[in-house]
């Protein structure tokens, strides 16, 4: 038994052999034993560190002292990066939903693009309001105006809500201030300038030819009705309802949408520009860092602007300002609409900080070296095994957040060793998200969403949602790697 671990611990084949058991012991404890990402993170994350010899102080620390523990170390590490992007993001989707912003931005778009040009234009509505919205969310706002589109269309419902979907599922997946590349990046150790930068370069191509051409061809082969009781069939003003769904991880989440509000939906212009706003200033502090000198006034007024918790702040208080008290909300209705945003927050944020540790522990006891040097000597690059792993993980577990913070605990050493360029980290984090989003099937909480919403059996789900997935994440990768190539 001595011998064996001293194999487990210490040998190259040892080392790779713990990692892919601690993999098998995850998804067993999520597929199988049905037990909470992040506690199965947390028991992975242990008993792997136990097997490799890890001591117990290393670990989880003393009664008096423990800020150094891997534990502690591995779950703050993250959580101080991610913790005020993922909320400010969430409140600013939250306000802008609330304020009637899409509906004014789908009304503008259709009657731009006309009859013919409709399920184009819920694809950009998607693609806009998916920046600032989660996924599910924007599924729960835009539904009832995809019903609509397809009654005045009176064409497969599919047609228009692929576009929407492939929107909305790119930004979710490739664009800040979204947990999945938000982890990332603070795992791998990248600006969020870069991420936003390469995130549309190679997202853009993705959503086009999964959304417009895949969404196009399918629509007009699947042919689904809208259905007589949908909410807001009948229109963009019905009122729905509130109600509890799951959102894209398996989890559930609360969603209360009112009545069409009094006061006039805000102007396309004014919400394009609540949205920009944190983009410009993140990538402004991007191009600032790489341009202008380090100490110069003027660069360190773009960092300061351009760090992402300042930005967001910036854009919400934007938003709560022109959005919510001028157009007549009170601040205790603005922040019971922000409280109620961050309820779902909590478990993302336990399952991003428990993969972080299960990464530390990767790291620490060898586990990430011995596979980094295993995946160097049969020559894939690095950005290929990134996707392959979390393609992987995506496919057996159904969640793309424990496929991101998985695959960038154990890539993480070889990215730290390599003396790669921002540019290409980021292009890294592309190839990641990419892989968590492949294939969404059964056991993937937001297949069943899109069933629901848009009235469509599991085989025409599979048939049309799984492919576009697939699609969105192959032509991601792709792009990535050949931006990788030239930079």
């Amino acid at each position: 038994m001595t011998a064996f671990l001293d194999w487990l611990q210490n040998d190259t084949s040892g080392l790779l052999t713990l990692a892919a058991l601690s993999v098998v012991l995850l998804l067993f404890l999520i597929m199988k034993l049905r037990l909470e990402p992040f506690i199965a993170l947390i028991v992975s994350g242990v008993l792997v560190a136990l097997i490799a010899g890890v001591s117990i102080t290393d670990l989880v620390g003393t009664p008096i002292k423990a800020s150094e523990s891997l534990l502690e170390t591995g779950f703050a590490g993250i959580l101080g990066h991610i913790a005020p992007i993922i909320g400010l993001g969430t409140v600013l989707g939250a306000i802008m939903e609330r304020s009637g912003g899409a509906d004014a931005l789908t009304e503008r778009l259709l009657r731009l693009f006309g009859p013919k040009g409709a399920p184009l234009a819920m694809g950009v509505t998607g693609l806009v309001l998916g920046i600032p919205v989660f996924f599910d969310i924007g599924i729960f706002v835009l539904a009832p105006l995809v019903y609509v589109a397809a009654r005045r269309g009176g064409r497969s419902l599919v047609l228009y809500a692929m576009p929407m979907l492939a929107g909305l599922s790119m930004t979710h997946a490739f664009l800040p201030p979204h947990p999945g590349p938000v982890t990332a990046g603070g795992l791998l150790g990248v600006g969020m300038g870069w991420i936003i930068a390469m995130g549309l370069l190679c997202g853009i191509p993705a959503w086009l030819v999964s959304g417009v051409w895949w969404g196009s061809y399918i629509g007009r082969r699947v042919l689904v009705d809208v259905p007589s009781d949908a909410p807001g069939a009948q229109g963009p003003d019905v009122a729905v309802s509130g109600g509890t769904e799951p959102d894209g991880d398996g989890a559930t989440r609360t969603v209360e949408r009112p009545a069409t509000a009094v006061a006039p939906p805000p102007s396309v212009a004014l919400i394009s520009l609540i949205i920009a706003v944190p983009m410009l200033l993140i990538l402004g502090a991007t191009a600032g860092s790489v341009v202008l000198a380090e100490g110069t006034a003027l660069r360190d007024v773009l960092v300061f602007l351009g760090t992402p918790t300042i930005a967001l702040t910036i854009s919400v208080l934007l938003a709560t300002y022109l959005l919510g008290v001028r157009r007549g909300t009170s601040m205790a209705e603005l922040g019971r609409i922000s409280g109620e945003s961050l309820r779902p927050v909590g478990m993302i944020l336990l399952v991003v900080g428990a993969g972080a540790f299960f990464g530390k522990v990767l790291q620490e006891t060898g586990v990430g070296d011995a596979l980094a040097g295993s995946m160097t000597a049969i020559g894939l690059p690095l950005i290929v095994s990134a996707y392959l792993i979390s393609a992987a993980l995506r496919i057996a577990q159904g969640s793309a957040t424990v496929a991101i913070v998985t695959t960038a605990g154990i890539i993480g050493p070889t990215v730290a060793a390599g003396g790669y360029s921002q540019p290409q980290i980021a292009l890294i984090v592309v190839a990641v998200s990419a892989g968590s989003i492949i294939a969404s099937h059964v056991n993937d909480g937001g297949f069943w969403i899109v069933a629901k919403y848009f009235n469509m059996s599991v085989k025409q789900t599979l048939a049309t949602w799984t492919v576009l997935e697939t699609i969105l994440s192959v032509v991601g990768f792709a792009a990535a790697g050949l931006v990788w190539l030239v930079v």
